[in-house]
């Protein structure tokens, strides 16, 4: 303690031989003005601490019997003052004795509208004051946190109380370090701080407008998004985000101001969705977002320093998250636009997407895509995603130069893929890392039947990474119960079976995209790469992958399209592979009766309200326009895989489904069978008779005779019965 000022090391030893509390209070006096001065440096204020006692501190605060000389508040209004310089110094702010003072200080800041502190708001001020420098360190932060410093402060500032930019601050800082922890399950507390700022926000037109507008892009990217959208009935405060960003938008401001409006209109989408953005029912807001979306980013990666351009990382960042949301909304078919406003648009995207190509060829060929900088990883990152969010659209232009920088490319998706990877074989702490790579699997869809970016693919070795992806999200969609430890079985066993949770859920719903989007790519490598496919590793593996999983899908409707698309490739990987199949494999044998049930519960007439009327069954009704393709697909591959694998003809008389076409097809009114299902049923009844000699007698029991005349199958009429 050699370092202590002497003023400081004399008021202490005074302090420590004090003999009343009436004469610790003087001397606290004595302590306040010190603290104030140049002198009074970390070691003292520890001196000065442990020489009080905080336990003196805190019955200023909170004790009623006090001497009766000075007004309660004084006593308050000095504790406090002192405790304020405590708190500046890190080792005392997160005291042990100073973290406990935290339910008192949100107290005082509680009751800041109490006829008491009316004369004396020093006290309220001071309060805050000890709370914000608490809060600065993490001890302090998670406190905070515990004592429900969040919702206590929102409740302030939505009343509209004293000092309310103060609770505004310490939620602000609170919800950057917790996120979506931040809040509780019940949504009133944040609904309510949103509405009264939102309100304040639309009808403030001076620079604080732009000030909220931060303040609430901050706070809204940290909410409970399930929550928060399904107790949005009766919420007015998108309304009044809309009505403020729409004035923003149509005023004359600069970057002062639009750069706080794009950050929140970004954020705003992000929780929303883009049917915020048609809150009038209109395209005007729609509109004028994507064009000022797009000339920011034209503007900023315009010719300039590949440095200038990552300072403006933040805001750029916020126009891609617009530009994305634009872009698949359009995809989306909902937008009705008149040539001259496609003309428009296009025209826009087309030119942001060049200057964009031209910034991330430009990184992929420069020091900075090594930079160990976090900041400006995220940045390259985010550049990659808006890119492959616009050529899973734009299927023509640019070709050659994306070409160029396609490997760039895979290898941003395949670093964040195994980051992902990593993430889930780990504790899982934290967010899960966002995979660029299934961001990009739209993209790839197309670029698999592009020849020399299918020579890009493969000579990067895609195909392995890729199959890789497939198994990893069919882990996540294929959500199973956490083992329970053997020494708890007996205990558990009447417990319900748990659930995922609405986190889990998400994720299985995006891994089922993925799933579909990965066999999309891996059909058309199959197709189109028939020698690989037959011969590389890969794909042997990729095969063995299929006819192992499949069969353990759960059947549940979320799942149906999943299955559809596996099975499907599958019969393809199974057509390329057929030489090596052996006979009886388990799996395969499993796989084919998994993909038979696919095939068969597509058509039925039993759910027709017409019961001479084919119809397609009501379990795949609602997901027809995703598996009718898939299905026709299935039905001639595997008339293709027939003849290469004869054996497996055995599967389509033992479950009775032959027989079951014919039947159900007896029923079908004459002249209303479509074409294509007539077609692809005679086809598949055909090659059955051709690999499979105990076909004839099975299909004349179940009365083909009526079925080929009825329906006019000359084909198969043929080979059952001659000419």
């Amino acid at each position: 303690m050699t370092d202590v000022p002497e003023p400081v090391r004399k008021c202490a030893n005074l302090l420590k031989g004090t003999r009343s509390d009436t004469e610790k209070f003087a001397a606290l006096f004595m302590v306040t003005k010190l603290m104030k001065g140049k002198d009074c440096n970390t070691a003292g204020k520890q001196l000065l601490f442990e020489a009080i006692g905080f336990p003196f501190l805190r019955k200023l605060l909170v004790s009623k019997d006090l001497p009766s000389d000075c007004p309660p508040l004084v006593y308050k209004s000095v504790a406090l003052s002192i405790l304020t310089g405590f708190c500046q110094e890190e080792e005392l702010a997160t005291h042990k004795d100073i973290i406990d003072a935290i339910p008192t200080l949100l107290e005082i800041v509680e009751q800041a509208d109490d006829e008491d502190y009316e004369d004396n708001l020093i006290v309220v001020s001071e309060a805050y004051s000890c709370l914000k420098s608490i809060a600065s360190y993490e001890p302090g932060q998670q406190a905070l946190l515990a004592t429900g410093a969040i919702p206590k402060m929102s409740q302030i500032y939505s009343a509209q109380s004293f000092q309310t930019d103060e609770a505004l601050h310490l939620i602000v800082l609170l919800v950057k370090q917790f996120g979506v922890a931040s809040w509780p399950e019940d949504p009133t507390a944040f609904h309510a701080l949103i509405q009264r700022i939102a309100l304040d926000m639309e009808t403030d037109h001076t620079e604080r407008k732009y000030e909220l507008c931060r303040i609430l892009a901050d706070i809204l990217i940290t909410c409970r998004r399930e929550i928060v959208l399904n107790s949005l009935d009766g919420q007015i405060w998108p309304e009044s985000l809309f009505k403020g960003c729409g004035d923003i938008l149509k005023a004359k401001i600069g970057p002062k101001q639009r750069d706080p409006a794009l950050h929140l209109i970004a954020t705003t989408l992000q929780v929303l969705g883009m049917q915020w953005a048609f809150m009038d029912d209109q395209k005007q807001f729609f509109l004028m977002l994507l064009q000022l979306a797009a000339i920011e980013v034209r503007m900023q990666m315009d010719e300039k320093k590949l440095e200038t351009t990552f300072k403006q990382a933040e805001l750029l960042t916020c126009c891609f998250v617009i530009l994305e949301q634009c872009i698949e909304y359009m995809a989306s078919d909902q937008l009705d636009l008149e040539p001259k406003e496609k003309q428009t648009t296009y025209t826009a995207l087309k030119g942001a997407f060049n200057q964009v190509m031209a910034v991330l060829t430009r990184v992929s060929q420069d020091k900075i895509k090594d930079s160990g900088n976090a900041r400006d990883k995220a940045f390259i990152i985010a550049t990659v995603r808006i890119l492959s969010a616009w050529l899973a659209q734009e299927t023509t232009a640019m070709r050659p130069a994306i070409y160029k920088l396609l490997p760039f490319m895979l290898k941003i998706g395949n670093e964040t893929f195994h980051e992902l990877k990593a993430w889930r074989a780990g504790p899982r702490e934290g967010s899960p890392p966002v995979d660029i790579l299934r961001v990009m699997m739209p993209a790839l869809c197309h670029f698999a039947v592009e020849d020399e970016a299918r020579r890009v693919l493969f000579t990067h070795k895609q195909d392995e990474v890729l199959l890789e992806a497939i198994e990893l999200y069919f882990s996540i969609a294929h959500w199973k119960r956490p083992p329970i430890p053997r020494a708890e079985r007996l205990k558990r066993m009447n417990e319900p079976d748990p659930v995922p949770t609405p986190e889990q859920q998400a994720q299985m719903k995006e891994a089922r995209s993925a799933i579909v989007a990965l066999c999309n790519i891996l059909m058309n490598f199959t197709v189109l790469e028939p020698k690989r496919a037959e011969d590389a590793p890969t794909f042997a593996n990729l095969l063995k992958f299929v006819v192992e999983n499949l069969p353990e899908l759960k059947d549940t409707p979320d799942n149906l399209v999943i299955h559809g698309n596996l099975a499907v490739l599958g019969l393809l990987l199974l057509k390329q592979q057929s030489k090596k199949v052996k006979q009886n494999d388990f799996s395969i044998c499993r796989y084919i009766q998994a993909t038979i049930r696919f095939l068969w519960d597509a058509y039925n007439i039993d759910e027709s309200n017409d019961p001479t009327a084919l119809v397609v069954s009501i379990a795949y009704k609602g997901f027809w326009s995703d598996i009718s393709e898939l299905w026709f697909l299935g039905m001639q591959t595997m008339c293709g895989v027939l003849p290469l694998v004869p054996w497996i003809s055995e599967f389509a008389l033992e479950s009775g489904w032959a027989e079951g076409i014919v039947k159900t097809l007896k029923k079908v009114k004459i002249g209303t069978l479509p074409a294509n299902v007539k077609s692809a049923y005679e086809d598949f009844l055909s090659q059955l008779v051709d690999v499979n000699a105990d076909v004839v007698a099975v299909l004349k029991k179940a009365d083909a005779l009526r079925v080929c005349r009825n329906h006019r199958m000359m084909d198969l009429g043929k080979k059952l019965f001659g000419d």
